[in-house]
């Protein structure tokens, strides 16, 4: 139960005064809730200081200030086209008010002559005139125009005043509450108390208050960092407690495919594998990730661990989001098992009526060792017979309940996560920090290295003569694949821009040309690949559908179209479907003519290095942590207050706090603890408390 002392905090926005179920809407959209606790961390941006100003002397041209201002004339334009100018004097300073979006009757009832008016605005001196256009502030009493003012984040419809007032409503009702944080850790760093660091935000009194801006943020982008790293240490506990299947594997059948690759495992590859034995064989839930840059290889280390529970008489399902993806893992596994008596199967939503009965049948009777498939494994009919470990590949592209439900099949499996999209830490801390983590840091022998070329766009035409020498040359096979522009956030503008270029393409290159993007059907898709993994065509013209998952070792060009509309990753991850064969592959970046100075730096980013880490890092320097996983991705925690790249130095100490808590005071018990649990209310990291109470 939430303590009684926080609820006057988790009411809805609309019990605010002059805030209705419309208006609230909007600020819930705002905020990231509809509760008024959200109002507490919606922060400002900056701090207005507005000086009440005693003389026409004390006016500084560009500045923002406060003064007293008596009426003399007012100018009411006969149209709306024309401003609306008042005349007036301050300290014998004359002074011009002007409006150009007015209410004329308001204006006229405000501003009568002989009357005094407080004004507060940016204030402008021209000829020795005070003017004012559009004044922030036209009130009876100097009291009524803030000092120092909070300008904060704002969105349509909603106005500064109406969140000042919200904010202001939360602060009131926010009760005092003991100190959850380190006393020595406080003062080491400076910070003032969680209440007081919110008082001083929203509510600056002084210019030291303003000058404190900064650290109070931090004060409060720790208390954030820090529910999210107890909540996540709290469920991991929890989940280890809950027990899984004990796997003892024979490794009759790993050592018997290890003795069967044409190369050897990396070393990373085999510390990864005992890591995963190790979770297996523990009588604990195994809730792993698995970090691999592309060809790294995850399918290999994925395949090694289902052969284990295999070996124990269990069976492994592997779950892709995309068919081609799933098509391609189960040919990779049928390839690397041949001659293990290893039954594999795959299940797509394709599959219907009898074919889909036939595999599910063998499924449920363990007549099927590993399951292959996308999302259909995870629909109601599909029943393993003893189901212990769950492989989820590109995890971040199935949302959270998608990838409960398979591990959920069978009570106590294991689930290991991958991704080839390379996270930074920072980000794995703050998403994946109830998950151990593993890291593929090597790559195989005989990986080529990609040389990345930037050029501009207007040499097209000179490219595309260069292709055509280097495709009828009889020297050895070029394949090429031709990503097409991202236009905007919608598949049929991208399908425009690929459908033009294949046409421009079709021209010079003919049948050997093929288009492929994610509006096919899936059959047709697949069909098209085929061909070009055949060498049936020489050019593919693709949009992002090409991204993951497709494995073509002749195909070692790779053009990128106005590649400056790409994320970082995005492109790591295009540039690494090519070098994937023994000849040396070319990445070209094209561009356009004007360049923004992040997208130019990107272009550098990914000439300089192929290091996926070390591009994700850049990534999340250039992009901030909503994108740097493509969009904003399921699971992916929204900080508010927190900045991950400004405030890294607070991730990291957070989470050793969190360890240490976890260890000392798993309960949360003591005086700690039990303020402790305050936080992760107010944070709203329920899952904590719950998982606390669970355990």
């Amino acid at each position: 139960m939430r303590p009684g002392v926080l609820n006057p905090l988790f009411c809805s926005l609309a019990c605010v005064d002059g805030i209705g179920e419309h208006l609230s809407k909007r600020l819930a959209a705002l905020v990231g809730g509809d509760l008024l606790v959200r109002a507490l961390f919606h922060l400002p941006v900056d701090i207005r200081h507005r000086p009440v100003l005693t003389s026409g002397a004390d006016v500084v041209h560009g500045a923002y200030g406060t003064f007293l201002m008596r009426v003399v004339s007012l100018a009411a334009p006969q149209t709306r086209r024309q401003p609306f100018k008042v005349t007036g004097i301050f300290d014998d300073t004359p002074v011009e008010v002007v409006f150009f979006h007015y209410h004329k009757a308001y204006l006229q009832q405000r501003f009568r002559p002989g009357t005094d008016i407080v004004l507060s605005g940016r204030l402008e001196l021209s000829g020795g005139i005070i003017r004012v256009l559009h004044p922030d502030y036209c009130v009876s009493g100097i009291e009524f125009v803030p000092v120092f003012e909070p300008l904060y984040p704002l969105t349509a419809g909603v106005s500064l005043k109406t969140v000042r007032k919200m904010t202001l409503e939360a602060l009131k009702r926010l009760p005092e509450l003991p100190e959850w944080q380190d006393t020595a850790f406080l003062k080491a760093k400076g910070f003032a108390g969680f209440k007081e660091s919110l008082e001083k935000l929203h509510h600056p009194c002084s210019t030291a208050d303003a000058a404190e801006f900064e650290r109070h943020r931090r004060r409060l982008a720790y208390d954030e960092l820090l529910a999210n790293q107890l909540a996540l240490r709290l469920m991991r506990g929890h989940r280890r407690q809950s027990g899984g299947i004990t796997v003892h594997p024979t490794e009759q059948l790993t050592t018997a495919l290890e003795k069967s690759l044409p190369f050897s495992l990396t070393k990373a590859q085999k510390r990864v594998i005992a890591e995963i034995r190790a979770d297996l064989n523990s009588g604990q839930r195994m809730s792993r990730l698995l970090q691999g840059d592309v060809g790294s290889g995850k399918t290999l280390v994925a395949l090694t661990a289902l052969l284990a529970v295999v070996e124990a008489g269990y069976q492994g399902a592997f779950m892709a989001p995309t068919d081609i993806l799933a098509r391609q893992h189960f040919e990779t596994c049928l390839r690397y098992a041949k001659g293990l008596n290893v039954k594999i199967a795959l299940l797509t939503g394709r599959d219907k009526g009898e074919r889909r009965a036939r595999i599910l049948k063998a499924l449920a009777t363990g007549e099927t060792d590993i399951l292959i498939g996308t999302h259909a494994l995870i629909t109601d009919d599909v029943d393993f017979k003893n189901l212990a470990l769950a492989v989820i590949d590109e995890q971040h592209k199935f949302g959270v309940n998608q990838r409960l439900s398979l591990s959920m099949k069978q009570a106590g499996a294991h689930v290991l996560s991958m991704t080839a999209t390379p996270i930074p830490r920072t980000l794995a801390l703050t998403a994946y920090g109830d998950m151990d983590l593993s890291v593929l840091d090597e790559k195989p022998a005989g990986r080529q290295a990609v040389e990345t070329r930037v050029m501009p766009c207007t040499r097209i035409p000179e490219l595309i003569s260069k292709l055509k020498q280097l495709i009828a040359s009889q020297n050895r096979r070029r394949q090429v694949y031709w990503i097409c522009p991202l236009v905007e956030e919608s598949e049929k503008s991208d399908l425009m821009a690929a459908e033009k270029r294949f046409a421009s393409l079709q021209k010079v290159f003919g049948d050997r040309v093929a288009l492929v993007h994610g509006q096919m059907k899936g059959p047709e898709k697949d069909a098209v690949m085929a061909r070009f993994a055949a060498g049936e065509t020489d050019i593919l013209v693709a949009t992002t559908v090409i991204e993951v998952g497709v494995d073509v070792k002749t195909a070692d060009i790779m053009v990128i179209e106005h590649a400056e509309r790409f994320g970082l990753s995005g492109l790591h991850q295009l540039r690494g479907r090519i070098g994937r064969g023994h000849e040396k592959a070319v990445c070209l970046l094209l561009h356009g003519a004007r360049l923004s100075q992040t997208a130019r730096r990107r272009l550098e980013i990914m000439r300089e290095t192929a290091d996926g880490f070390l591009i994700a890092e850049e990534d999340l320097k250039l992009r901030g942590s909503g994108d740097v996983l493509g969009a904003r991705q399921s699971g992916l925690p929204v900080f508010q207050m927190a900045d991950l790249e400004k405030d890294r130095d607070l991730l990291l100490t957070a989470a050793k706090d969190a360890g240490l808590i976890c260890s000392q005071d798993p309960e949360l018990a003591s005086d700690r603890g039990q303020a402790l649990k305050n936080l992760l209310y107010l944070f709203q990291k329920d899952a904590g408390i719950r998982a606390l109470k669970a355990g």
